[in-house]
């Protein structure tokens, strides 16, 4: 791998079932993703688009090949050590928010830094910054159903990158958004990676919103049919 290989994927398989209901959700895909880049992962329902951000999330492991990231042998890491990595260096948002609905936007970005063990007044401070970085400085106290929709998603990008982390995985982001919210979601997360340098694997249906990716990885029947710049 060079320098600036972020992450990589060899020849990784996953299964499910056995016997006459083994289903191949990935047969074998390799890919590899550079420090700073923007990808756009699409494909139909069932190609395996999904699983893949699973495993890029250690939220799943492979029945069968290789993950490194950053060099390191994921698949030989302990649970323990996989949630330490997600903890660490990966963001995650999501196409629901999964925002905490009876509390205050600042309290719900500050969640990653509680698990992390920061004291109250450093984590109350990044939050604001983050949030303040996603557009919302004055909003700290406004509870999730007092958001509108393209709000939520700003406060979950927030409690994403409150932790500075090395990859933002983004799973159908503007999902729940009407067009006009979407768009300033996706020039949101460019600026993320464009002025942050960090890495954004976005799982999109949209083809609106996978151009404002820097590269397009097509998957079909558990395979990348396609992987282009966009």
């Amino acid at each position: 791998m060079t320098s600036d290989t972020l992450l990589k994927l060899q020849a990784i398989t996953k299964v499910y079932g056995m016997g006459e209901a083994q289903m191949f959700a990935l047969r074998g895909i390799s890919l590899t993703i550079n420090q700073g880049e923007f990808v756009a992962v699409m494909g139909p329902s069932g190609s395996g688009k999904s699983t893949c951000m699973n495993i890029l999330g250690c939220m799943d492991q492979p029945s069968d090949g290789h993950y490194w990231f950053r060099d390191v042998n994921v698949g030989a890491l302990s649970r323990n050590q996989r949630t330490l990595l997600r903890r660490h260096y990966l963001g995650f948002v999501f196409q629901g928010f999964n925002l905490l609905n009876r509390t205050s936007a600042l309290e719900n970005v500050e969640l990653p830094l509680l698990y992390r063990g920061v004291g109250s007044n450093e984590r109350r401070a990044a939050a604001r910054l983050a949030l303040a970085t996603v557009g919302l400085s004055g909003w700290e106290t406004h509870k999730s159903n007092e958001l509108s929709g393209g709000q939520q998603q700003r406060v979950a990008i927030a409690r994403a990158i409150v932790t500075e982390p090395l990859l933002l995985l983004a799973d159908e982001p503007t999902g729940n958004l009407d067009s006009q919210r979407s768009e300033e979601i996706m020039a949101l997360l460019v600026q993320l990676n464009r002025e942050r340098g960090i890495t954004v694997v976005m799982v999109t249906h949209e083809p609106e919103m996978a151009a404002y990716a820097q590269r397009i990885v097509q998957f079909r029947d558990g395979l990348i049919e396609r992987d282009q710049k966009s």
